[in-house]
């Protein structure tokens, strides 16, 4: 579970500079390394929403802890 985490964790990280390099800089890294919505530049879309969506478990996990100790 830990690796999923992590890996989820990267691949939202990844995202959130793409977005940071759109907002600042109106670049797209994704549509510049894949092509404008290539089906490769689509998957790593849907695959960056998926991950964010999963990473909304963390904030359960983390109350679960805390309510713990």
């Amino acid at each position: 579970m830990r690796g999923l985490d992590y890996t989820a964790l990267t691949i939202v990280i990844i995202g959130a500079v793409n977005w940071g390099l759109i907002g600042f800089f109106s670049f797209d890294l994704v549509a510049f390394i894949f092509g404008n919505m290539s089906w490769i530049s689509r998957i790593v879309y849907a695959l960056v929403g998926i991950c964010g969506l999963y990473m909304l478990s963390v904030y359960g996990r983390i109350s679960d802890r805390s309510s713990n100790n």
